[in-house]
């Protein structure tokens, strides 16, 4: 839904965006990754080259590590969601999942600007994890990255979310916004 509200925000701002999404093994908790190509001539092919994003916007913090290190280059920004969710790997003791202060760290040396919040734990106070996503949109709006604003959200949320949502999904908006 993210990358979709965000693409529809774009397009009313009077940008081509191509959605690229890579589903992997989402059924059974895999990752879940959707390139957004923004433009302001033409639409671009669906997937963003490597080494060439602009933003990383992520739900989990070994995401973000696992993205920027195929994607990332030195100007590249992250907005990542601190909430972990363990791989398998570590759930089993194969792995040591790294400690917040070092992916901060790695953040630091890898982007020329990053964040990173709680969004699940404010979703979480609003009654529903899902909308941490649309807590995430609201942060990454907040850093002035993209040309887009709260104004853009509305339009969108009026247009895909049932009435009765939109003033929780404002309400996770304007939470993560505050977060940056």
């Amino acid at each position: 839904m993210a990358s979709r509200v965000l693409a529809g925000m774009l397009v009313a701002k009077g940008f081509y965006v191509t959605i690229g999404e890579t589903f992997g093994m989402s059924q059974r908790g895999g990752s879940v990754m959707s390139h957004l190509r923004v433009s302001q001539k033409s639409a671009w092919s669906p997937q963003i080259p490597f080494g060439q994003a602009d933003i990383v916007m992520a739900l989990e913090p070994s995401e973000a590590l696992r993205v920027l290190s195929r994607w990332g280059n030195p100007g590249v920004a992250v907005l990542s969601n601190s909430r972990v969710v363990y791989p398998i790997g570590v759930i089993t003791g194969d792995y040591d999942y790294p400690h917040e202060q070092k992916i901060k760290s790695i953040f630091k040396k890898l982007t020329a600007k990053s964040w990173m919040i709680d969004a699940t734990s404010v979703a979480m106070g609003m009654g529903n994890s899902v909308l941490s996503n649309i807590v995430m949109i609201g942060a990454l709006v907040q850093t002035e990255l993209l040309p887009i604003d709260r104004h853009a959200f509305e339009g969108e949320i009026n247009k895909s979310v049932a009435a009765d949502k939109r003033g929780v999904n404002l309400a996770a908006f304007d939470a993560g916004a505050k977060m940056i």
